[in-house]
C-alpha cells in the first residue's frame, strides 16, 4: 500500500490516543509483603507505604477499603481496553475481579503466607464502556482453611448496577524465607493430586 493510500485509510481511523504508565520495580512490594501479615500489607499499600503493584498501575486500580476477607477496589477503564466490538475486554473485568477475591485471602493471612488463584467463574451481566464511570470491585472471604480459601467477587459500576460477578478457589502456600514464593507449580500439583484421589492436604476448615 502506497504512502498516500495508506493516509487515505487511517483519515476514518479517528483521532491516536495515548496513555503513560509507570510502576515501581515489583520485587521490593514482593519482598515487603512476604514479612508482613496480609492485613498489614494491604492497608500499606492502600495508604502509599508500599508500591501498588505494576498490574494496578496498568489497569487503574485504586484499593480503597480494607478488613480482614473483604477488600474493595476501583477501577477506570478506558478505551485502551475496548476489544472488536467496542466494549471493554471481560478479560479485564476478571482481572479485576481475580485481584479483589486474591486480596480478600491475602487479607487473612499471617506473615510468610501467600496465595495464588486455582479457577475463576465470572458471570459477566453488563457490558462495560467508558461511560460506565468508575468500576467497583468487591472481594469477600467465603470460608477458608490452612491450604485453600473459597471467594466470592462482584463488580459495579457507577450508577451501582451489578456489572459482573465471580466465585473462585485460591490456593495458599509458604513463602520462602527471603525469597519468592515457593513454586507455583508444585502448590497446584499437590492440589491436583488430592483432586485425583491422591494424598489429601489438611481438612480445610
Amino acid at each position: 500500500m502506497t504512502d498516500a493510500a495508506s493516509n487515505d485509510v487511517q483519515k476514518g481511523w479517528g483521532t491516536q490516543k495515548s496513555r503513560e504508565i509507570t510502576w515501581h520495580d515489583p520485587a521490593p512490594t514482593t519482598s515487603m509483603g512476604a514479612s508482613m501479615a496480609g492485613l498489614d500489607f494491604m492497608r500499606a499499600i492502600m495508604d502509599g507505604q508500599v508500591p501498588t503493584p505494576p498490574l494496578h498501575s496498568l489497569m487503574q486500580i485504586n484499593m480503597v477499603s480494607v478488613e480482614p476477607g473483604k477488600v474493595v477496589f476501583t477501577c477506570a477503564p478506558d478505551e485502551s481496553t475496548y476489544n472488536l466490538t467496542g466494549v471493554v475486554h471481560g478479560g479485564v473485568i476478571c482481572a479485576l475481579l481475580d485481584n479483589a477475591v486474591g486480596a480478600a485471602v491475602r487479607s487473612t493471612l499471617p506473615q510468610g503466607k501467600g496465595n495464588t488463584s486455582v479457577e475463576i467463574k465470572v458471570n459477566y451481566l453488563k457490558a462495560v464502556q467508558q461511560s460506565s464511570g468508575l468500576l467497583t470491585a468487591t472481594g469477600t472471604v467465603v470460608k477458608s482453611g490452612s491450604r485453600v480459601a473459597f471467594t466470592e467477587g462482584t463488580v459495579t459500576d457507577v450508577s451501582g448496577a451489578l456489572v459482573a460477578t465471580a466465585s473462585s478457589t485460591v490456593l495458599i502456600f509458604d513463602f520462602r524465607i527471603g525469597l519468592a514464593p515457593s513454586p507455583r507449580r508444585n502448590q497446584l500439583s499437590a492440589l491436583f493430586t488430592m483432586r485425583r484421589g491422591g494424598p489429601r492436604p489438611a481438612r480445610v476448615s
